[in-house]
């Protein structure tokens, strides 16, 4: 038992440096950050002197029950951020896969190809894609030669459903949740958020390649060619022994997806500012907003805390969802 006691002490004082700097580093700036949120600094000063008032959680009842431009505002970037996170996570999870198994056993010159968008700074690549999708730029220059009359991407509010069915059911515009109409809800994420989730995806797959690359190579051959021997096509090789192997690297690439797409900023910042009619703020965007751009720093850090336990909610549903189930 004493032997016991004292290997527990050692393994203690071997991890007691890591604990504390994360302690310092970590969970005393997330402390902090708590206490801000519970009070209305305008960031003026210490936030922990004794002239800060404490409201409590007056900022996160803004945010959910009382009527006002905080609500909409909030509620209206958690729309735009699920239609996001439901169209890049699926499309950059699929397209890397894709390009994992095309350049498994391959040359190396693709993966380099592949990857290259993901290594290049997001700001640049923003930008430029900020010129591909202006109303004369290259996309609408090749729809123009296709016969399309392009969309103005950054100009129109309207969402894709919007765009595709017309004037919107009454019964959907005289309703409202959370702030919101159903329809506002319901219409789709914009044109503009379509050229974002467009450059995200193009961006992330690269890396999300590599992670299933290396998943692929560490498949042992002699599985794959004793399906075949036994009459298995590549579709079912794929199906039945390929992708059950790849489960847990799937499980990380979603959940890295996920959190990625949950904390997407600095695309937003350079390409729409939220713009147009709010169609593509999101809370990481709102929340920086809130805080530096309106100097109401309790209520930017309530929604940073909002958007942290929507992250590690899903994240733990994910886990549910793709856990390992008994025969």
């Amino acid at each position: 038992m004493r032997s016991r006691t004292r290997e527990n002490l050692a393994g203690w004082l071997f991890v007691a440096p890591v604990v504390a700097v994360l302690g310092l580093f970590l969970l005393l700036p997330i402390l902090m950050a708590l206490w801000v949120s519970l009070t209305g600094w305008n960031g003026q000063g210490s936030p922990f002197r004794a002239g800060v008032p404490f409201v409590g959680g007056e900022n996160y009842a803004r945010l959910f029950t009382e009527d006002g431009l905080a609500r909409e505002n909030f509620m209206t970037s958690i729309r735009n951020n699920v239609y996001y996170v439901a169209a890049v996570v699926p499309l950059q999870t699929a397209l890397a896969l894709f390009l994992a198994l095309a350049v498994n056993r391959r040359a190396t010159f693709f993966r380099t190809a592949f990857y290259f968008p993901s290594v290049t700074s997001s700001v640049a690549i923003s930008v430029v894609f900020l010129f591909l999708f202006t109303n004369s730029g290259a996309v609408n220059q090749v729809l123009a030669f296709l016969g399309v009359n392009g969309p103005q991407w950054f100009s129109d509010p309207r969402g894709v459903i919007h765009l595709l069915i017309g004037t919107p059911p009454a019964a959907l515009t005289g309703n409202e949740l959370l702030g919101l109409t159903w329809w506002e809800w319901l219409s789709g994420p914009s044109v503009a958020m379509c050229a974002i989730i467009a450059l995200v995806v193009w961006t992330t797959s690269g890396t999300f390649m590599l992670m299933f690359l290396a998943a692929l190579q560490n498949i042992p051959g002699t599985l794959d060619e004793a399906a075949m021997i036994d009459g298995a096509s590549r579709a079912q090789r794929f199906l039945r022994v390929t992708l059950p192997l790849l489960k847990p690297t799937m499980f990380l690439v979603l959940t890295l997806g996920l959190i990625g797409t949950w904390q997407v900023f600095d695309q937003i910042y350079v390409m729409s500012q939220g713009d147009p009619a709010k169609t593509t703020l999101t809370p990481a965007f709102l929340s920086y907003r809130t805080a530096f751009r309106d100097f109401d720093y309790g209520a930017g850090t309530a929604i940073s805390f909002v958007l942290f336990l929507i992250i590690v909610l899903l994240t733990l549903l994910q886990r549910w969802i793709m856990r390992e189930r008994r025969a």
